[in-house]
């Protein structure tokens, strides 16, 4: 099977975590056997953190939610309602790109749906994902994670972005380990908008090096 063009799959109820692991797990042995295409998996979960494979113990404040082992890179993140997942699945010998350059893929496709929105991103070597200044505040805080698991150099898990969640249910954990700046979203920052509007707004900016050349 073609390793493209890319599968879009919109799911609009939440997505229980171990589920969409299930799934993933699925696609990607599929994708590594020829016998499935990538895929960009638009969801979003009920209230959960998750710990990457670099979290510490003393970063889970609380455990209000579940708390889930999720073998990405990274530490603990908070998922929930009204933030987008995009969980990506890319046969990265087929897209010609290490794990690095495909980081930056994702974080530069942030950073467009960002301007789409009149948002400039900025992107820091030392703080992992994407961060902008509020206009009002002039704090700066995270809006937007990355987290990237390979296996069989097939990625899995991808990026979560902040619409308008409630930025209460990060106060159980330490963000991605970093506790000297917080977390913001869309509708902190002022902007109304929806689920919906935001996928539109990743699928019409999907980078040049996920569709066929």
């Amino acid at each position: 099977m073609s390793h493209f063009p890319i599968e879009q799959i919109i799911s609009f109820q939440p997505i229980e975590y171990q589920n969409a692991t299930d799934v993933m797990q699925a696609r990607i042995a599929s994708i590594h056997k020829g016998e499935a295409s990538g895929m960009f998996w638009f969801l979003e979960h009920p209230s959960l953190y998750t710990a990457g494979t670099s979290a510490k113990e003393t970063d889970l404040l609380s455990q209000n939610f579940p708390v889930y082992e999720a073998g990405r890179g990274g530490q603990y993140t908070y998922h929930g309602p009204g933030q987008l997942v995009i969980y990506c699945m890319v046969d990265l010998k087929a897209v010609e790109l290490d794990v690095r350059q495909y980081v930056k893929v994702l974080e530069h496709w942030i950073l467009r749906v960002l301007l789409s929105y009149g948002i400039e991103g900025a992107l820091y070597p030392d703080r992992i994902g994407v961060w902008v200044t509020h206009p009002i505040t002039k704090k700066e805080s995270k809006i937007a994670a990355i987290g990237v698991r390979v296996t069989h150099g097939v990625t899995w898990h991808g990026l979560s972005f902040n619409i308008a969640p409630d930025l209460e249910h990060y106060q159980g954990i330490v963000p991605c380990g970093i506790s000297d700046f917080g977390v913001t979203s869309l509708l902190d920052l002022g902007i109304i908008t929806s689920f919906n509007d935001v996928i539109c707004a990743f699928c019409a900016t999907i980078p040049a090096q996920f569709s066929k050349k």
